[in-house]
């Protein structure tokens, strides 16, 4: 039997990332050989996104690559853009496996069944029908990197005005604890020091069940030769007194937060149908920085929101200056067909978006310039990743726990190994870059 080829390419956000991941575990085990998307291959497999028009349009554009690299092969497309724009996909594109969100596990089947038949599959089920189970891709063994995002969640039922999201995931549902801590063991054995909780709504994990969000952070903090935990994005209500104070007793937990945000205009909240308002936000992000000395808050932001006038703009920047971010991830609002937004009134013109993008921007560069400077003369933790050439010189880089990226010198790139998912620290001196710190001299922690 020939052994068939493979390639994979992923859209979107870090759930997807982790599916991506779990697809190409399963093509393995089958015996597919994996190669680059770029190269021709018998197999390619795009994991979709449809958060953003723009997301919807790569979408296509890869799919449509995929075609070109290799007009013969087996085009498969699944995730969120397939899961909204349904079979036309298929009619549209060339598709000839469809595979919907809760699908995923059945790749290898469909394959099958597609090299046998010869005919075009589609598997997208009525993920807004009920509620869904969690898709379960078993124990993961990841590739050779130091920090391993871990899906824990799925699905959200917020129904945000703007978001598609809901549609396209189905409502909450959360990953059994014991098999998440049976794959943090297993990351564990394989080196990993760092490990990122992560899920479409990850604040909703455990919601209906016997468990939640802080008692799978306590069980993972237990396992041995985890350095890290770091939570992906929270909905500001889960932020309490009692979640934070027991947190904040977790030192493997890093001060590192994103609170979604999107407007800091009250009236626009409203319309967003956010479940908190801009002092609420605020009481939050106090607390936060209350029990830990200097943590990392960011934040997402939508400008030009239908209905968004001049004074409501002001007031958003006017609240993201008085809350000052480490990161904002700034995104003009983009019309999503079947939500209550994209039929409101007030909509604004792509100009006017863009130039509220920028001035938003500007002042996030600012903030977080600012926020790294804190660091200089400060001792801090780095977990070594990567080496890089900056201005002919030869850098290892690396996080602190609240994620500030670091530069620490090496003779040449064939010395990074010797940091290479190291924990060290030492004495940061000096910015190197605008968005990268100098670690001249570090030498390996030993922690927990």
């Amino acid at each position: 039997m020939v052994k068939r080829t493979a390639a994979l390419h992923n859209l979107g956000c870090k759930v997807n990332s982790y599916e991506t991941e779990s697809m190409r575990q399963m093509l393995v085990e089958a015996g597919y050989e994996i190669v680059d998307f770029t190269d021709t291959a018998d197999v390619y497999v795009i994991n979709t996104c449809s958060v953003t028009n723009i997301a919807d349009r790569k979408s296509r554009q890869m799919l449509r690559r995929a075609k070109h690299n290799n007009p013969d092969a087996v085009i498969v497309a699944t995730g969120c853009y397939v899961q909204t724009a349904g079979e036309r996909v298929k009619d549209e594109l060339g598709v000839d496996i469809l595979l919907g969100n809760n699908q995923k596990v059945k790749l290898i089947e469909l394959l099958e069944a597609y090299f046998i038949e010869q005919t075009k599959k589609v598997d997208i089920i009525d993920i807004n029908d009920g509620v869904m189970p969690y898709e379960e891709f078993g124990t993961m063994k990841h590739g050779e990197h130091t920090r391993a995002f871990l899906k824990v969640q799925d699905g959200c039922n917020q129904f945000c005005s703007y978001c598609i999201i809901p549609y396209a995931r189905g409502r909450i549902r959360s990953r059994d604890p014991l098999e998440v801590s049976k794959e943090v063991r297993t990351l564990a054995e394989n080196g990993y020091q760092e490990i990122v909780l992560t899920g479409i709504h990850l604040s909703s994990y455990g919601v209906g069940e016997d468990y939640h969000l802080l008692e799978l952070i306590k069980s993972v903090h237990e396992i041995d030769n985890i350095k890290r935990i770091r939570l992906g994005s929270l909905e500001p209500r889960i932020i309490t007194e009692e979640f934070v104070s027991e947190l904040v007793k977790l030192p493997k937990v890093c001060p590192h937060f994103h609170l979604s945000l999107q407007s800091g205009c009250d009236e626009t909240l409203k319309r967003m149908n956010r479940k908190y308002d801009t002092a609420e936000y605020e009481e939050k992000c106090k607390i936060l920085r209350s029990y830990y000395e200097h943590p990392a808050i960011t934040t997402d932001v939508i400008v030009g929101f239908p209905g968004e006038t001049e004074e409501e703009f002001a007031c958003t920047r006017e609240f993201l200056e008085r809350i000052s971010f480490y990161e904002m991830h700034v995104f003009p609002y983009s019309k999503r067909k079947g939500t209550r937004a994209a039929v409101m009134g007030g909509q604004l013109c792509e100009a006017e978006k863009k130039a509220r993008s920028a001035v938003l921007l500007e002042l996030e560069k600012e903030q977080s310039k600012q926020y790294r400077t804190y660091y200089i003369g400060k001792t801090c933790s780095v977990l070594a990743e990567e080496a890089c050439e900056i201005d002919g010189k030869w850098y290892m880089t690396g996080y602190t726990p609240e994620y500030v990226r670091v530069a620490i010198p090496i003779e040449s790139k064939e010395k990074a190994s010797f940091y290479e998912n190291q924990l060290v620290w030492g004495t940061i001196s000096q910015m190197l870059t605008d968005d990268l710190l100098l670690l001249p001299e570090a030498i390996q922690k030993v922690e927990f």
